[in-house]
């Protein structure tokens, strides 16, 4: 998705939940700087997603009744929302990109790093302080932002960890993009993140991102299923 395309919808999330468009793009920048010596260049998600069949994998409640399903599809690439890493790795699955804004497992996230998984790092106002403890102990990364891209730094567009790495698999040519834990619903998942402080605003965002996925699949090149029972508007039960 192209810049000029996304940021009326990032405006409208920006008014939404209060968000200061200066601390994203400083947040921005303060990544910029960090990965200069080890940024990933996006063509290594394309190389990881063009014509393929893609799991995106969300930590919402139904993920722990999906476990078998990943496992049987083992050949499918595995797009990971942050805080379901630490899930995909207590049943050995592997995933193999996360998006993260680093509000998930850290021992989690640097135990996917470690193991190869490409580490798709987003930057906004309110992470900053994470961005300077857990960027460092990756040795390599891709960053990502909600505003103006920077070197080294993206926008694919997407707001939520989950509804980003479906942004990104579309971006990159994915065949069939698949959501798995992807709930959008009234309950939190034991696995979304370390801790939920305000739980109404958790699903407000989970909210958000819906809306953006609905966007987005009036517009997809790829075929977009879902394995939820009441799928997200424009994509088809799996």
């Amino acid at each position: 998705m192209k810049f000029v395309d996304w940021f009326p919808y990032y405006q409208g999330i920006r008014s939404e939940f209060g968000y200061s468009t200066e601390k994203d793009q400083e947040a921005a920048r303060t990544l910029s700087g960090m990965i200069k010596r080890k940024a990933l260049e996006a063509k290594v998600l394309e190389k990881k997603l063009k014509g393929k069949n893609v799991f995106v994998i969300g930590a919402g409640p139904s993920l722990d009744g999906s476990i078998k399903l990943l496992k049987k599809n083992s050949s499918f690439v595995k797009v990971v929302a942050d805080g379901a890493v630490q899930a995909l790795l207590e049943n050995k699955i592997k995933p193999d990109i996360v998006v993260t804004d680093l509000d998930g497992n850290p021992a989690a996230l640097q135990k996917a790093a470690s193991r190869g998984a490409t580490m798709v790092v987003h930057a906004h106002g309110d992470n900053t302080g994470m961005l300077k403890k857990l960027v460092p102990k990756f040795k390599k990364v891709l960053g990502t932002t909600q505003v103006m891209p920077l070197e080294n730094v993206y926008n694919f567009g997407g707001f939520t960890d989950g509804d980003r790495c479906v942004f990104l698999a579309e971006e990159f040519g994915a065949k069939k993009i698949v959501l798995v834990g992807m709930d959008f619903g009234a309950s939190i998942g034991r696995y979304s993140k370390e801790e939920v402080k305000d739980p109404e605003l958790k699903k407000r965002k989970m909210q958000a991102g819906k809306r953006l996925l609905e966007m987005l699949a009036k517009q997809s090149r790829s075929q977009l299923l879902d394995t939820n029972k009441k799928p997200v508007k424009g994509f088809a039960a799996y």
